[in-house]
């Protein structure tokens, strides 16, 4: 495969799927520039060389129309700014050929949100995938996908892809498009092999212990890391809103918490599991519960099994906080997905700041940390500990799927 820092851009048009998909206020300003930041070594690498750049990214989920609030046309000034150089803007990713041809050695074009058309996810619109009709629909799709990533490869000599965050997707511009260059002109970008290389390193060169951490409200979205993760891990903290369906599936009077009463004996199989396989599973033992979901509610302190009526756990307790500290601390090898409670509230944010604490301090011990998945990430930037941890990523599905040993596809058409 080849690597990004051996390749000489010199004269050559570059076009970069980069994830710019990031967050605005309702005037448009951009409230968090990490991703952009995130791809500027990718990006002055190739101006510098004498190249030209063409940017590619999506923004939110328009389902396949034109939204003048998802228009990357808002985010032009802020890309130019980073960049230090001015920005030309596509209106329409598909009509760019001229302006693509047109770009001289040091200028940078971007094109127009990629999800304005349907054929970027390669997804049948407004069609049931049981209906008769789909199985015809989606093939069609995919070869109307094949002609929109023909289109964007035509703008260019080589092509870059750099964002991990929707390195999972079978996309028309992360996936399909690499089909239309040879394999010495496509390669990942400086922030797409950082994030590999991180995966790395928690799956296949472990120190030990290896400790992960596995927060958010949802057993059943996190299931498929934690089967992968009992074959690797010493220590598993199960923590954030899913501590209470293995509450209720012990017995437990969770009062008003979020549970996932179909998924009681799915609990009960991952203790078993964690059993099995000499895995030390943590597990909650007390909690902060608010009498109503809101900062301003009535809080007191509880056992995670004798919730009141009336009441819900919207973070972990003290005893558990210190739980969770006693078990990252010692660790070589951290991984930490999701919050131990309803961290947006500050009067219910203690367990998940306790916990990048623990996990920043433990760095600066010699452990490797990797933080991912949207709100683990909006934590330690909230907390300004994003620069205590090894490897903050920028991926959330991605990432999980990587984790959870899958092969990811963006990753994959490029190797």
């Amino acid at each position: 495969m080849t690597m990004i820092k051996d390749y000489n851009f010199a004269g050559k048009k570059a076009i970069v799927r980069v994830d710019f998909n990031v967050p605005l206020d309702e005037n448009g300003n951009i409230t968090d520039d990490t991703r952009i930041r995130g791809a500027l070594p990718t990006l002055r690498k190739i101006l510098e060389d004498g190249g030209s750049l063409i940017l590619m990214s999506h923004m939110g989920k328009p389902k396949g129309k034109f939204n003048e609030n998802l228009s990357l046309s808002q985010i032009k000034d802020a890309v130019a700014k980073a960049l230090g150089r001015d920005v030309k803007f596509a209106p329409d990713c598909m009509k760019a050929q001229e302006a693509a041809r047109d770009l001289k050695p040091g200028e940078v074009l971007l094109l127009e949100n990629l999800r304005f058309y349907p054929e970027e996810e390669g997804k049948p619109i407004g069609i049931d995938k049981n209906s008769q009709g789909y199985a015809d629909a989606a093939k069609e799709m995919k070869d109307r996908q094949k002609e929109f990533a023909k289109v964007l490869a035509s703008y260019a000599d080589v092509y870059v892809n750099d964002a991990f965050g929707t390195a999972h997707r079978k996309h028309g511009s992360t996936a399909v498009i690499a089909d239309y260059f040879d394999n010495q002109d496509k390669m990942l970008g400086f922030l797409m092999e950082k994030e590999v290389k991180a995966v790395d390193n928690i799956l296949k060169d472990i120190k030990r212990p290896f400790t992960a951490i596995m927060g958010g409200s949802k057993v059943s979205t996190k299931i498929g890391i934690i089967e992968n993760l009992m074959e690797k891990v010493d220590n598993l903290i199960l923590c954030g809103g899913m501590t209470y369906t293995f509450a209720k599936a012990r017995g437990g009077k969770i009062g008003n918490s979020i549970c996932e009463d179909d998924k009681l004996d799915l609990a009960l199989e991952i203790m078993q599991k964690a059993k099995e396989k000499g895995v030390n599973l943590v597990l909650g033992t007390d909690c902060v519960a608010g009498d109503s979901f809101s900062n301003d509610a009535k809080t007191q302190a509880c056992s995670a099994m004798e919730i009141p009526e009336g009441w819900m756990g919207l973070d972990a307790g003290p005893d558990s906080v210190a739980q969770f500290r006693d078990v990252i601390l010692p660790a070589k090898t951290i991984l930490w997905n999701g919050p131990a409670g309803v961290f947006e509230f500050e009067n219910f944010a203690t367990g998940s700041k306790a916990i990048a604490e623990a996990i920043a301090e433990a760095t600066a011990n010699g452990a490797f940390s990797l933080v991912g998945g949207g709100d683990s990430v909006a934590c330690v930037n909230k907390f300004g500990l994003a620069d205590s941890v090894s490897y903050v990523s920028t991926g959330g599905g991605a990432l999980l799927e990587a984790i959870e040993g899958k092969t990811l596809p963006g990753v994959a058409a490029v190797e």
